[in-house]
């Protein structure tokens, strides 16, 4: 299914090199934001407390959430816990008070709202298990990034592979920018969403690489730049389609999903933004320039011949 179909190639690798200082100037912004202003860390990672409290009736988290932020905490985080007369609770630890002081001055200023809540249990997450958090989350950055470039060196070849690695380092990398630049906490959730974000934008680098190949194979007389922008254009209906479904249920989440899915529907939105954007002007020129070619691509004979003009050119399959 396509909702339209390009038979002339749009020239995109004509802009590479513009797109792509843009690119690495966003890179280096990303980069300095994360040296100089670092990450906001949620408590999982840099330790804190954890409350459970009970309601009689239903709990207002818009209340609870409110009644603990004017206590100094504008990003605690308030959910559901298992039914909605529970309320899970996470506080960031602060300097001159330990949790049992933490969790007497939230419940004296929940009990001031709902005379009903009551405290079920309390825990403490300390630094050593955010130091774990963080190592097994880095850990599992470097697995994915390992996993995609073995995966894209059998696939296809070498220089693919590094291509696509790089586009994903970018678009990490800018995401963290984001939330460095913006101090926006940084959880778990988000965590995830990053590493989702990895796997999907490898997802397009693969459709369009795949097109290129097929290119090389169907078409003798245009050159790598003429393959590379063929591809592109051919997969635009495509990319369309599947992404701007998924980016439709992310925005649901965004802004339906409440403050507990804020950050992570917002790391998503940013990724996959910029997942397309990598896919096609990050990735294939970075393989372009490290010098694709037919060879690489094609082992057997060429089936057919054929140009940019070819009627065929702008299937997508």
């Amino acid at each position: 299914m396509e909702f339209f179909r390009i038979h002339k190639t749009i020239p995109f690798m004509r802009h590479a090199l513009v797109l792509n200082i843009i690119s690495f100037v966003t890179f280096a912004l990303a980069v300095f934001f994360l040296l100089h202003r670092g990450l906001h860390l949620s408590v999982e990672f840099t330790g804190g407390t954890v409350m459970e409290v009970a309601y009689q009736q239903s709990a207002d988290i818009g209340k609870v959430r409110e009644a603990v932020g004017k206590l100094g905490y504008p990003d605690v985080q308030v959910q559901s816990y298992g039914t909605s007369r529970d309320v899970q609770i996470r506080l960031p630890a602060q300097k001159g008070m330990n949790s049992d002081q933490q969790s007497a001055q939230v419940m004296q200023a929940l009990k001031a709202v709902d005379p009903s809540a009551t405290q079920r249990g309390i825990e403490v997450v300390g630094p050593q298990v955010g130091d774990e958090l963080t190592t097994n989350g880095l850990k599992a950055l470097a697995m994915v990034v390992v996993g995609i470039m073995i995966y894209l060196a059998f696939r296809f070849e070498w220089k693919f592979a590094v291509a696509t690695v790089l586009a994903n380092l970018h678009d990490v990398v800018i995401i963290l920018g984001f939330f460095a630049f913006f101090q926006w906490e940084f959880s778990l959730a988000v965590l995830a969403a990053v590493l989702a974000v990895l796997g999907y934008s490898v997802n397009e680098s693969v459709v369009i690489f795949d097109r290129v190949r097929e290119n090389f194979r169907r078409y003798r007389k245009m050159n790598t730049v003429e393959i590379i922008d063929n591809a592109i254009t051919s997969t635009i209906s495509r990319t369309i389609i599947t992404h701007g479904s998924t980016q439709l249920v992310v925005l649901s989440m965004f802004f339906f999903g409440g403050p507990t899915l804020h950050y992570f529907a917002l790391a998503l939105t940013i990724g996959i933004l910029f997942g397309i954007y990598s896919s096609a002007f990050v990735a294939a020129a970075i393989a372009m320039w490290l010098g694709v070619k037919r060879e690489d691509l094609v082992k057997g004979p060429v089936k057919r011949d054929g140009g940019p003009d070819d009627p065929n050119a702008g299937a997508v399959v």
